[in-house]
């Protein structure tokens, strides 16, 4: 009896390393990208849209990434998702089933190429203290 593969309809597997190129960081980026990180994609708000091209059209950024073959088809699918409407790192990750570090090498690559931009979340320090918001809270039930 012949062993067989149950997964052929799958296609190909690529392993990660071959879709970071063995990188584990991004080059020009040394911060680490936070799961809860926005991504945001040229055009994510409708405004290619709003010029008149074609729904079907290539926007200026995903006619850069095609014609770059340093890119890998993962970087095309980042860039077509965050267009849509903005993501978390994990939900790129999620949504493209890739684990989060590959996510975050290729969405490195993307921003030093300017085609995606970042929203880092706000730092603890930065956060508005408890006392205060408990403050708010209560003042609020007095009213």
């Amino acid at each position: 009896m012949a062993d067989h593969w149950f997964d052929d309809a799958a296609g190909p597997v690529v392993r990660p390393y071959a879709m970071t190129r063995g990188r584990t960081r991004s080059g020009g980026t040394d911060t680490q990208l936070d799961l809860i990180a926005l991504v945001i994609a040229d055009g994510a708000d409708g405004a290619d849209d709003a010029d008149g091209a074609e729904p079907g059209a290539l926007s200026a950024a995903e006619d850069k990434l095609l014609a770059d073959h340093s890119f890998v088809p993962e970087h095309h699918d980042i860039v077509v998702l965050c267009r849509r409407s903005p993501l978390s790192v994990a939900e790129v990750a999620a949504e493209l089933d890739l684990p989060v570090g590959v996510v975050r090498v290729l969405i490195g690559d993307l921003l030093e190429s300017a085609l995606v931009r970042v929203t880092r979340p706000v730092p603890p320090a930065e956060l508005p203290d408890e006392s205060i918001l408990r403050e708010v809270i209560n003042g609020l039930r007095a009213l």
